[in-house]
């Protein structure tokens, strides 16, 4: 089999309705060159199982389907999908048509003339619901502290990878996968170009409160130890500040001694220094308790079973989560953000 050129790796989840369109449309756009697609299925409770083994069975010489053993998050799944990848580009989108496949022609072009590592698709108008983008903006902020981004930089699920960065990104083993930090952690030859972000036919995002905010303590907490330095700053403040407080208590108490200590002030103060040993303790705990789950072997993700046309089940049994080839050594080396082009 030939080595495809680009590898496309779309996370599923519930899009019975929307994922024949999309892999329909890839078909139709990418005739011209070699390419596969790769469907992961991460723990929908639709028909979407049944309908990529259908897209399989339909064209089988461009369509490999990996079940999940249940849901793991979007992250992981695209993890599985770049370990199963072999082209020499990866792209990366998402199951519901609003990323159109016609845009990665452009990205395809941009990663090629500018020799960029990756390509991130910024949307020109957003048509999420109003909380994800809140949550996005929030989170984008996060990334240029935690991650050094570029602030002129969007991270978005939909972008496009050369070999060297996705060799470089399966060679993370933890249980809790951030794409994007992962990439950053490779590179800083980074580029963005304007694209199309159509609005949702079918369904609602299967992003929820919990599954932002997990996905934001995958990159606050993995890829930084500012978060422990910042509750040391935090703590050293705190009982820097209660010395001069002490000493105005102790001066006013000497200057009136008929005045009585205020019980409430004391609850206050011991509520608030509770507190903020608590938040500490438990950030503390978090990072304490990710490299627990690590070196017990938690899994990225487990496959139940890859479905592929020429082969029809392969590993009906859950298998290991190992990368798809050895990756190359890393190589030292970073460029400064090109910025849009």
């Amino acid at each position: 089999m030939n080595t495809p050129e680009i590898s496309f790796v779309i996370p599923v989840y519930n899009s019975a309705n929307t994922i024949g369109a999309v892999v329909q449309d890839i078909l139709r756009l990418f005739s011209f060159l070699e390419f596969e697609i790769i469907l992961v299925n991460d723990g929908s409770r639709d028909a979407t199982e049944s309908v990529c083994r259908q897209l399989v069975e339909a064209h089988p010489q461009r369509v490999i389907f990996l079940q999940l053993s249940r849901n793991f998050s979007e992250h992981n799944a695209v993890l599985a999908g770049l370990n199963q990848s072999r082209g020499h580009y990866v792209a990366v989108l998402d199951d519901d048509g609003q990323n159109p496949p016609a845009e990665i022609i452009r990205m395809y072009e941009a990663i090629k003339t500018g020799n960029f590592d990756t390509v991130y698709g910024f949307y020109k108008e957003k048509q999420h619901h109003w909380f994800r983008n809140l949550g996005s903006r929030f989170n984008d902020a996060v990334a240029n502290v935690m991650l050094k981004k570029p602030r002129d930089l969007y991270l978005s699920s939909f972008k496009i990878m050369n070999r060297f960065t996705v060799d470089q990104v399966i060679t993370y083993k933890g249980a809790f996968p951030y794409i994007d930090g992962l990439i950053f952690r490779a590179t800083q030859n980074i580029a963005q170009i304007p694209v199309e972000h159509k609005k949702r036919e079918d369904g609602a995002s299967g992003y929820t409160l919990k599954k932002l905010v997990k996905l934001w303590l995958n990159m606050f907490l993995n890829f930084s130890i500012s978060p422990l330095r910042l509750a040391a700053i935090v703590g050293l403040f705190t009982a820097a500040a209660s010395v001069p407080l002490i000493l105005l208590i102790i001066i006013d108490k000497i200057m009136n001694p008929q005045l009585t200590m205020g019980v409430p002030t004391i609850l206050v103060a011991m509520t608030f220094f509770a507190g903020l040993q608590l938040l500490i303790i438990g950030l503390v705990g978090e990072y304490l308790g990710r490299m627990f789950l690590d070196h017990a072997g938690t899994p990225q993700y487990i496959v139940r079973y890859a479905y592929a046309g020429d082969q029809q089940s392969l590993n009906e049994a859950p298998r290991a989560t190992t990368p798809r080839r050895p990756a190359p050594p890393a190589v030292t080396r970073e460029e400064p953000f090109h910025g849009s082009i």
